[in-house]
């Protein structure tokens, strides 16, 4: 008997790196800092729904290849799996720009322990990939984009607010929102 995904009678792990961190918007029963190796966090995907526009676009985090990221992995109940995958596919594949994986993360502990999760890497030969683009760029993006979920700017500002909390030192993402914290918004 083939049982999907969805279905599989066992607790799910789901790996955050980005807006995940400080709203996962799904029940768990555990959440512990975690490691994925082979993966990096990236703004490298223009959002063309929940901070900007296909007109205006913003700019959010993907989870790119090569490198490393440190996270966040939610142990979410069996019980529960179906509906946070489904809830997770809606909240993430609004316009397919991710490629939903499983990947085997580490739980930092000591020891640390890896599990397989559930994470949502960028789509490079996606149109809404955006690849590496400088500061100032960002910053451009950033400041203009708004869409159903806010604005791009609260975006980045909360998430580089989390991982600080975290003590996930992320160069890029902290620099870009301090550049961006008292900027005027590109709307008004």
């Amino acid at each position: 008997m083939n049982v999907s995904f969805d279905q599989v009678p066992e607790d799910l792990w789901v790996f955050g790196y980005g807006s995940l961190i400080w709203r996962p918007g799904f029940d768990y029963l555990d959440r512990l800092p975690a490691n994925i190796i082979g993966m990096h966090r990236s703004l490298c995907v223009y959002s063309f729904d929940h901070r900007g526009t296909p007109e205006r676009p913003g700019l959010v985090l993907g989870l790119d290849f090569g490198g490393a990221c440190r996270g966040i992995a939610y142990r979410v109940a069996a019980k529960q799996r179906a509906a946070t995958i489904a809830y997770l596919r809606e909240r993430e594949q609004t316009t397919a720009v991710y490629r939903e994986l499983v990947r085997g993360v580490w739980l930092e502990g000591k020891p640390d322990r890896r599990v397989d999760a559930l994470c949502y890497a960028v789509d490079r030969g996606h149109p809404q990939y955006a690849g590496r683009l400088s500061h100032d760029r960002q910053l451009q993006i950033v400041r203009q984009g708004h869409g159903r979920s806010g604005n791009n700017l609260d975006y980045v500002v909360e998430t580089a607010k989390a991982l600080e909390a975290l003590n996930i030192i992320d160069h890029d993402l902290h620099m870009l929102a301090e550049r961006l914290k008292g900027a005027p918004d590109a709307r008004a």
